[in-house]
């Protein structure tokens, strides 16, 4: 069967990986009532083309933090890359330099972040962070993300704890020999765990702080140069409380519904988080982007930009570093033909007039 979209290559993985690693990537937390409305969301929007427009030239560029993107698309952090190619987050690294977008990538990585900054050259690339339980070990960490050129610090803060992901605990999830979190390996003792119910829940439990608050995102910004982003904001207050401290820009997620089920998607919540922060700073979005339609749905409710996670790892998981930026390619020339369709030649054209429902 030839692929000709992105939900293609996630049957194509789906075939490809063990079932026990293919409902790591896909599942969700609880009844996966979340991950459902995740994409359903995205449904119930429709958009309004304005007609009679000169589209013959389209660009599809932006800026997010002031760097260049060929498209507002970016790559989200995903943990354990190498599970799905041996090659994992430099595979991904390299995809998004060519491909002219920002990869965030996953504390949790499977390889060093130095090894990933050296794969991607000169392509944008920011460091997803978690708070450590030792705030000394997050500091080293932050220390050597500046040293390898990252250009933002973004914060995942929705992670006091694991969310209770029911599919992994079903499957008693092991990862392959050798599958540990690379960043941590010359700093701690980090052991691989061979749990009854969930190797991953085990390792976060000794990885991740639960004492985390807004006081950290302080502490964080006044270390180190570089911008501070919180991902994982849901509630409009949140985000009134993150102009309060500094921080860069905001990413409105529910980390995939892997968190808290039952929560809304953040597709829905998009419009208030961006009516909160009134233009101070970027908002960006993620959760359930499939579709170059999606995109510009997201830019017309106010985000800046999406990032996407799990249709990049089907890539990865099928095709390697070209299938990550065929996905990429694949979703940028979607949105260039739906902002065309919606009679729009630039992105700041997108407009809330362009998008009806919810």
């Amino acid at each position: 069967m030839p692929i000709v979209n992105l939900f293609d290559y996630e049957e194509t993985a789906r075939q490809k990986l063990p079932k026990e690693l293919y409902d790591f990537i896909a599942g969700g937390a609880g009844d996966e009532l979340s991950l459902a409305r995740n994409r359903s969301a995205w449904d119930r929007l429709q958009l309004l083309p304005r007609v009679l427009v000169d589209v013959s030239n389209v660009d599809t560029a932006t800026e997010v933090l002031g760097q260049a993107i060929s498209s507002p698309v970016l790559l989200a952090p995903v943990a354990y890359q190498r599970v799905c190619d041996p090659e994992g987050e430099k595979a991904t690294a390299r995809a998004a330099a060519a491909a002219g977008t920002i990869m965030v990538l996953s504390t949790m990585s499977t390889t060093r972040l130095e090894d990933v900054a050296a794969a991607s050259a000169n392509g944008p690339r920011w460091f997803q962070l978690y708070v450590y339980p030792d705030r000394e070990i997050t500091k080293r960490l932050v220390q050597r993300a500046e040293a390898a050129g990252f250009q933002a610090l973004c914060l995942t803060v929705d992670v006091p704890y694991l969310g209770r992901r029911e599919r992994d605990l079903r499957n008693r999830l092991q990862f392959p020999p050798g599958t540990l979190p690379a960043n941590f390996l010359d700093m701690i003792e980090v052991t691989e765990y061979e749990a009854r119910d969930s190797a991953l829940a085990a390792q976060a439990a000794s990885l991740i702080s639960p004492s985390i608050t807004w006081d950290d995102v302080d502490w964080l910004r006044s270390m180190t140069s570089l911008p501070v982003v919180i991902k994982g904001v849901l509630a409009a207050a949140d985000a009134r409380i993150a102009l309060d401290h500094g921080v860069a820009a905001i990413v409105v997620s529910n980390h995939g519904a892997r968190q808290l089920d039952g929560v809304p998607a953040p597709i829905e919540v998009l419009p208030e988080v961006v009516d909160a922060v009134a233009g101070r700073l970027p908002v960006l979005v993620d959760g359930g982007v499939r579709r170059g339609t999606d995109v510009v749905k997201a830019l017309a409710l106010g985000a800046s930009a999406v990032l996407i996670g799990r249709p990049y790892i089907w890539g990865l998981t099928a095709e390697g570093e070209a299938g990550v930026r065929r996905v990429y390619e694949m979703l940028r020339a979607e949105f260039e033909l739906a902002m065309a369709l919606c009679g729009c030649r630039r992105v700041v054209e997108i407009s809330r007039g362009h998008v009806r429902g919810g």
